[in-house]
């Protein structure tokens, strides 16, 4: 079989490259899967690169989450049948033709919920979920968050205003303002235009912004510590920029802002299965109803990993990119 494969940390477009493997058998209690769809998460890349919260043992195979038709049952796994669509979360090993995952790991979908949407389905959704569960926001607050246009931030969108919360989206491009603004999710600011900073105080009519989610890092993290209310609080969740944060002490200080790391991986295993599971099920159904606001922008084969992992990272996408086979 086919397998994206990296011997060493560094850039994904320098390290990646594509192997021949042997098919996986699975043991008890396992099922091999044969990859459909595998989005590509910056958390992918940043294992490849060693950036991550743990690494990885070389050689290995990158990709954490996908959707696979199951082509294999190992002894004693009996809710699953040969041919069923699942998603899958894992720790790696996703970015082959086959892989092996723990058959209760392995979610069976409706027909209903499109490839692209089903792709996405265990990791994003559950994450928002409880990311703003974490938050503590009550109805008719204003939390801020960049990136805003990208999955997390269209989530964050559509989830937030089933709780009441109001969003302010902060994004580096007009055309990014003008997707969001065709999603209804406003208002929205292009922090690259001239004053935007002014703006927000009309925009929110004055209300506070007692929370923001960062995930780009550098000079955007600073960004919105000045927008934070006295007191408020200052999630970090992401380095798009690659940068280290820059923050002004005095306003850290003198707003009593506090600044959180949020380990959005590390959170949902702090999860029971019971919760998992109905986080999984609340997506499902949305998704099945066609609420879910995520989408897949462009696939490549295996093949063009690297290719896929620098499309990724640039800037002003509408949806995922994702891997095929």
């Amino acid at each position: 079989m086919r397998a994206v494969v990296y011997e060493k940390f560094g850039e994904p477009e320098n390290v990646l490259t594509i192997e021949e493997r042997p098919i996986p058998e699975p043991g008890p209690g396992e099922v091999r899967l044969a990859l459909m769809l595998s989005p590509v998460h910056h958390h992918d890349l940043a294992i490849v690169r060693g950036l991550y919260g743990y690494k990885p043992a070389l050689p290995a195979i990158p990709g954490t989450e996908a959707l696979a038709r199951v082509d294999a049952l190992g002894p004693g796994v009996s809710h699953l049948a040969v041919g069923d669509r699942v998603a899958v979360y894992k720790d790696q090993f996703v970015w082959a033709e086959y892989f092996l995952a723990p058959a209760q790991t392995a979610i069976a979908l409706p027909d209903a919920v499109p490839d692209e949407i089903a792709a996405q389905v265990c990791i994003l959704p559950a994450t928002v979920h409880v990311l703003l569960e974490d938050l503590g926001l009550h109805r008719g607050q204003w939390l801020a968050i960049n990136a805003a246009n990208g999955a997390v931030g269209r989530l964050v969108n559509f989830l937030a205003r089933q709780r009441g919360l109001r969003v302010l989206n902060l994004v580096r491009s007009s055309a990014s303002v003008a997707a969001l603004n065709e999603l209804g999710f406003s208002p929205a600011l292009d922090t690259e235009s001239e004053g935007w900073l002014d703006r927000v105080e009309a925009l929110t009519h004055g209300a506070p912004i007692t929370r923001a989610i960062d995930q780009i890092g550098g000079r955007a993290i600073g960004d919105e510590l000045a927008l934070l209310t006295k007191g408020g609080e200052l999630i970090s969740m992401g380095n798009l920029a690659g940068e280290p944060m820059q923050l002004n002490t005095g306003t850290l200080i003198f707003k009593e802002a506090l600044l959180k790391g949020y380990w959005a991986r590390r959170r949902l295993e702090s999860l029971s299965t019971a919760e998992f599971v109905r986080l999984l099920s609340d997506s499902i159904e949305l998704t099945t109803r066609g609420e879910v606001p995520i989408g897949i922008e462009a696939t490549y084969p295996l093949e063009s990993a690297a290719e896929a992992a620098v499309a990724t990272e640039a800037r002003g996408r509408n949806g995922k990119i994702a891997l095929r086979v």
